[in-house]
């Protein structure tokens, strides 16, 4: 049986090829990001059907023009926050260079697009724990078999600094003690793999965990894992949300300066401020991160107040003083001034 085929003057006639041959097999792209260009795609599609009455079936390469992609842009403002606008945006104009790619004739649709202008996204300044906070967060944990999985995780999203969705990737085989430093091995974003050190201290929680809750030698096992009805699944984000959010509640009456709501996240935040604020070179930083351009870890790299307080305080940093030097001429001065 022939299957069906769109005409290749429509839109959406090459969006099948992209996403499921090009993307995961040909530009290996994650499943992560093969699902953010999946759903940016199909709003649009939707946005043509429901807001413009434009079916798949009538909507061509040629209509995608300027006005539409701008009138598109204003109709995900009133319905999105700036980054997700620009995701969806940024899925459009990466698939019309691909189609551009194998048909010259679309290029300057594909070009026309690239100028759309990316949404403004307001700089929010992103709370990080403080020390005695963080202390304070991971002693509350209990001294028992659970309490040593709680303590566990939390320490090592600090210490690596790496993703929830890297922590959970993990299996026990991850994990090299025979090496000095002890470190970890992550798959992150983009399938790529890095390598990150751990300290003994927390090789040495690792190890403990390791005796209650891995005493088979399955090393392809999940390290972290949930068991439900008998069943042993990897743990979910939202598990480890709740289990540091738990922890929080309990102290957070004796710490106030704690932020309302704890994510995962924020433990790679804070690792990462601190590195920079410990004069670790920013190069550095990106790398123990895992982030593709530099330019993603500067956000990590503003000053802490004590960094501020200091070099307002730095003497070298005052000005010299000056004596002025004027004259008694009033016309020279005139000149001086540009005037007469």
């Amino acid at each position: 049986m022939k299957t069906a085929s769109l005409n290749k003057t429509l839109f959406f006639s090459k969006t099948n090829d992209y996403l499921n041959i090009y993307l995961p097999k040909q530009a290996s792209k994650s499943d992560k990001t093969i699902k953010t260009y999946t759903d940016a795609l199909t709003v649009f599609r939707r946005y043509l059907y429901a807001e413009r009455g434009i079916s798949i079936r009538s909507f061509k390469f040629e209509d995608c023009t300027r006005d539409l992609l701008l009138e598109y842009l204003v109709y995900l403002k009133e319905n999105h926050k700036a980054s997700s606008c620009n995701n969806r945006m940024a899925a459009i104009k990466s698939y019309l260079w691909y189609v551009a790619d194998g048909d010259i004739s679309l290029q300057s649709i594909a070009l026309m697009a690239s100028k759309i202008p990316r949404i403004r996204e307001p700089k929010v300044c992103r709370e990080i724990i403080q020390e005695d906070d963080f202390n304070a967060l991971l002693s509350a944990p209990p001294n028992n078999k659970i309490g040593t999985r709680d303590r566990t995780i939390m320490i090592l999203l600090y210490d690596s600094a790496i993703r929830v969705s890297e922590l959970l990737a993990m299996d026990v085989s991850s994990i090299n003690f025979s090496s000095s430093p002890t470190y970890i091995r992550i798959r992150g974003k983009g399938d790529k793999e890095r390598i990150v050190t751990i300290t003994e201290k927390t090789a040495g929680h690792l190890r403990a965990y390791l005796k209650l809750y891995h005493s088979c030698s399955n090393k392809d096992m999940p390290l972290f894992y949930t068991v439900i009805n008998g069943r042993t699944d990897r743990m979910s984000p939202g598990n480890v949300a709740r289990i540091i959010n738990k922890y929080a509640a309990e102290i957070r009456e004796e710490h106030p300066g704690l932020p309302d709501k704890i994510y995962p996240h924020m433990f790679r935040r804070t690792r990462a401020c601190n590195l920079y604020h410990d004069g670790v070179e920013i190069e550095l930083v990106s790398r123990i991160l895992g982030h593709a351009s530099i330019e993603t870890t500067r956000i990590y790299a503003s000053p802490s107040v004590e960094m501020m307080r200091k070099a307002m305080e730095n003497e070298e940093s005052t000005l010299p003083n000056e004596s002025p030097l004027w004259l008694d001429n009033e016309d020279e001065l005139a000149k001086l001034c540009g005037i007469r």
